[in-house]
């Protein structure tokens, strides 16, 4: 029987989630605050979503496609799935270091 995974630990799909919306956040210029009360949230609770360290709801990731001017989809393009069915746990939290940086702020912005 599988090992389950301790209860701190983010789901690949929330890392993932989360650095798509931090990406489209500072493409867009817009802080975590602004988003924050855009949303009705605490900056703290955007902070969370952008580690993975809360789920974000269907309906929370509805208002924020629609307040960063993007499709829910956007959120899940490129989740690299393997034949297993697992994600690429790594890849999300590098994604999400790259894009701290000024020059994957750059890139992600020229895309």
């Amino acid at each position: 029987m599988p090992e389950k995974a301790p209860v701190d630990v983010a789901h690949p799909v929330d890392l993932y989630v989360g650095a798509r919306l931090r990406i489209r956040r500072k493409v867009l210029g817009l802080s975590q605050t602004q988003v924050a009360e855009a949303l009705g949230i605490t900056f703290q609770q955007i902070q969370k979503y952008e580690r993975g360290a809360n789920r974000i709801s269907a309906s929370k990731l509805y208002e924020a496609a629609r307040l960063l001017q993007s499709p829910v989809s956007y959120f899940f393009d490129g989740l690299d799935e393997t034949a297993h069915g697992d994600i690429d746990d790594g890849f999300a939290q590098r994604m999400t270091q790259f894009v701290a940086t000024p020059e994957g702020l750059e890139l992600a912005g020229l895309f």
